[in-house]
């Protein structure tokens, strides 16, 4: 059985040693195993977890919805209309998020054309910061 160092198992994954140490302290990833010198090893089922961390995290789940997704995944009882439902939920809240950073922006750009951009102190920009 294949294992992998932690700067091995951090560079195959995408994650940085940090992370995988933070991950397992959370219980996200299981302790990992020790050579005799105490260092972590990881093995390709820790590496598979370590991928589908990295996936979720890149999506923007949350730690406890990954934790949530893991039991999920590691459970092959689990029913596919929960996973669904939660992968559902998330995407509603990421396009919420989008639409409100969305409306950041046009409210931002709104005050950048009003502003000049010269050397006179007059700012809409700021103006517009300072009302409700």
């Amino acid at each position: 059985m294949k294992t992998y160092s932690i700067s091995q198992a951090a560079s195959q994954s995408g994650l940085s040693p940090k992370q995988l140490r933070d991950y397992e302290s959370k219980g996200l990833l299981p302790l990992a195993a020790r050579s005799a010198k105490g260092y972590r090893l990881y093995s390709e089922q820790d590496l598979d977890t370590l991928f589908f961390i990295a996936k979720t995290r890149r999506l923007g789940f949350s730690l406890e919805q990954i934790r949530h997704l893991l039991l999920l995944w590691q459970d092959a009882q689990r029913s596919s209309a929960h996973v669904k439902t939660l992968a559902e939920q998330h995407i509603q809240a990421l396009e919420k998020q989008a639409q409100e950073l969305q409306d950041m922006a046009n409210e931002l750009r709104k005050l950048s054309l009003q502003c000049e951009g010269n050397d006179k102190p007059d700012c809409p920009i700021l103006k517009g910061l300072e009302s409700p």
